[in-house]
């Protein structure tokens, strides 16, 4: 009887030592909170945050907040590298001068006759002449309504907590992030 329960404390412990060893260095979930991301990601969407591999342009990604006191964390998508110069014109993102179609974006300008989605932006405005070493430019999907770059730089590196890569509620939307 004491072998046996001395058996199932072991496999409680190393299972809780596995749990918390994966959600350290490996993945974690989480919860999108706000608007920011949408159409792409909802508010109160249930993901998962994968903490290796690289980071590439256009990835959604998690990272404590630059301007918050509190230690929230945002979920924005990365649209400048670092030698990046970034600028929107006429709703059109401009990466180095060169411009980059926004297809998570598509179903929403198709939508707007007329009217502007993203205001035109520029590095220049932040005062940069392009994204320094360690550091990436985000932007929320929602641009009218995303709290992001545009307002308080660009962020480190060290910041992020990692790439948002399944969404894990609701049911229906359950599924990898493009």
């Amino acid at each position: 009887m004491v072998k046996e329960l001395i058996s199932w404390i072991k496999a409680i412990v190393i299972a809780l030592v596995i749990v918390l060893v994966v959600r350290e260095f490996v993945m974690t979930p989480s919860v999108v909170k706000g608007t920011s991301m949408e159409p792409t990601l909802h508010d109160g969407d249930r993901i998962i945050i994968s903490k290796l591999g690289e980071l590439e342009r256009f990835d959604q990604i998690a990272f404590v907040a630059p301007d918050s006191v509190i230690e929230e964390n945002y979920v924005k998508r990365i649209i400048g590298l670092p030698g990046d110069y970034v600028e929107v014109k006429d709703d059109v993102l401009f990466i180095n001068g060169v411009s980059y179609p926004e297809v998570y974006l598509e179903d929403v300008l198709s939508q707007l006759d007329g009217y502007t989605y993203t205001d035109d932006f520029s590095m220049n405005e932040l005062g940069l002449t392009e994204v320094p070493e360690g550091m990436y430019f985000v932007l929320g999907d929602n641009r009218p309504d995303s709290r992001d770059s545009r307002y308080f730089g660009v962020i480190e590196e060290d910041s992020v907590i990692g790439e948002i890569v399944f969404r894990i509620w609701p049911p229906e939307d359950i599924g990898l992030l493009q």
